[in-house]
């Protein structure tokens, strides 16, 4: 199962870590995402959604 919200697309984003002395480093961040039942076309269905996603009420939990 990918990291990415089934609902906004929301995913890993990358960047870097920078150190006082200004040394660069590759990172990445990932989406808060939770494995939630929500209903679909009238059918319960297990889905990853990102908590920004739930918390506006963009999905119709089961």
């Amino acid at each position: 199962m990918s990291r990415v919200c089934s609902v906004c697309g929301k995913g890993r984003v990358s960047g870097n870590n920078v150190t006082h002395s200004n040394k660069h480093n590759k990172r990445t961040w990932s989406a808060n995402l939770r494995t939630v039942r929500i209903v679909e076309n009238g059918t319960p269905k297990k889905v990853s959604v990102c908590t920004r996603c739930l918390r506006s009420g963009k999905v119709e939990r089961a």
